[in-house]
């Protein structure tokens, strides 16, 4: 995500966890097939910020989505198909999911009861599981989709309806509006979808089309498939009306862009900007992680762009390169390397917030030192200073800081490590966490055992102290 300061408020913002710890190296529990070995799983995965974000006792592989959308009357159909494995022995365990009419639950089809608490989905399967058993849960539902609405600096997110269908943006945790799933980005997993939309629409979702559409009845059916891991917030099944462009860029990745009829003008910007500029961060931060790249522009003014996987989403307004730049670095920060916990988020915020001042200089305008500067240059009761950004507030979680001085933590790592060292340093932390997930504690390693240096007071006075870092 990204805020946007022309005008728009524009946020931009293989491993998975195990149980309900947060641990880089978890270990999965022994198997004892005795009653006492089996239990709940946790309705949180662990994170104490969001507390209940994510669900404990499993790790999903795989999530098979198969929705029925109609924008005249906002309903949406949907089974959800979730494949997984048990980290414990299992008498019951929970998925997220918001709303929506739960018809039916199958485990390894099987019929399983359900019963639902707020935004949890308790399953109790017919007989309990075995601590590292693979099972498949089946989830039948259907309703209104309700965005969820944050208090803070964010707005809405989740399933939004449009006019002519849906605007799909999830960041943080509102997958959960439009599917049941383990909705916290340290459980990452691959999906196919299957979206089934009235004809002359289009549905776009992560990854590469699988076939052709069909349609039948008035009804077209779009498939699409992303083969890499991917956090649940950045899962989208935007549809409505689009024109589009595609083919490959320069260096060969698969690039499609899409726009409403409304910013039809601004397709083929938002085709070029977004291949050249995958082109260049795969020369900066080393080959592109995905199969393929994109954007896409809807006519709903959210107020906000989000980096969702392959296809970055702009929110009612056409973008200028600098937000390209930003949402294509998240592709790297944020979606190929994924945070544990979401008090981290300068990782995926503070690196493309970086990514833009270095994408502005290569364009011959400002530069880093420029950016850096200016930033710095404000008085120490600026409130920027006062919000640490290596520990996200919960309720605060997009705060500038998080982005500006997140960005400016890493140009004073590179003024103290020097440009070698530095670009080696992100092609590196990109290549060594690829498809998995990433906490400070690991970047400041990461740092401190290539440029041979203490770097603890560094990121202690950039990321920890509520003040401004002396000169």
């Amino acid at each position: 995500m990204r805020f946007n300061r022309r005008g728009v408020v524009a946020l931009v913002v293989l491993g998975s966890v195990v149980g309900c710890s947060l641990t880089d190296e978890p270990t999965p529990p022994a198997v004892h097939h005795t009653e006492a070995a089996y239990r709940p799983g946790a309705p949180g995965i662990g994170d104490p910020d969001f507390p209940q974000d994510g669900n404990g006792g499993y790790d999903v592989a795989h999530y098979d989505l198969d929705v029925d959308y109609t924008p005249a009357t906002k309903r949406l159909e949907g089974v959800a198909t979730i494949r997984a494995a048990a980290t414990q022995g299992l008498s019951s365990f929970n998925l997220d999911l918001a709303g929506l009419h739960v018809r039916k639950v199958r485990i390894d089809d099987e019929p399983a009861t359900f019963s639902r608490q707020g935004d949890e989905l308790t399953v109790r399967p017919g007989q309990p599981i075995d601590a590292n058993d693979e099972f498949t849960v089946e989830v039948t539902y259907d309703g209104v989709p309700n965005p969820a609405k944050d208090t803070g600096n964010l707005g809405t997110f989740g399933f939004m309806a449009t006019s002519d269908g849906a605007f799909v943006a999830s960041e943080p945790d509102g997958s959960k509006t439009w599917f049941p799933s383990n909705d916290h980005p340290a459980d990452k997993a691959t999906y196919s979808f299957e979206i089934t939309v009235p004809a002359g629409l289009t549905a776009l979702a992560n990854g590469e089309q699988v076939g052709r559409p069909k349609t039948a009845g008035g009804r077209t059916t779009f498939r699409w498939r992303e083969r890499h891991p991917m956090a649940t917030y950045l899962a989208t099944a935007t549809l409505g009306k689009f024109d589009l462009r595609q083919g490959k860029s320069a260096a060969g990745i698969p690039t499609l862009a899409a726009t409403d009829p409304a910013f039809k003008s601004g397709l083929d910007r938002l085709y070029t900007s977004t291949a050249e500029i995958t082109d260049h961060w795969a020369k900066v931060f080393g080959p592109y992680p995905f199969s393929s790249t994109g954007g896409v522009i809807d006519n709903y003014t959210a107020g906000y762009a989000l980096e969702n996987q392959t296809k970055p989403l702009y929110g009612g307004f056409d973008p200028d390169e600098v937000i390209v730049a930003h949402e294509l670095a998240h592709q790297w920060f944020g979606n190929s390397l994924t945070i544990w916990r979401w008090k981290d988020l300068w990782l995926n915020e503070g690196f493309a917030t970086y990514a833009e001042w270095l994408w502005s200089e290569h364009k011959g305008r400002k530069t880093v030192e420029e950016f850096f500067t200016e930033f710095n240059d404000r008085p120490e009761s600026d409130p920027m200073w006062s919000y640490p950004p290596g520990r996200a507030k919960p309720d605060d979680l997009f705060n500038q800081s998080v982005y500006t001085r997140g960005a400016m933590t890493l140009h004073a790592l590179r003024r103290s490590i020097g440009d070698e060292t530095f670009f080696k340093l992100l092609r590196t932390w990109a290549a060594d966490h690829r498809y998995g997930h990433v906490t400070t504690e690991k970047f400041i390693d990461l740092a401190e055992r290539m440029s041979g240096k203490d770097l603890n007071p560094l990121f202690d006075a950039w990321l920890f102290q509520p003040r401004k870092p002396a000169a």
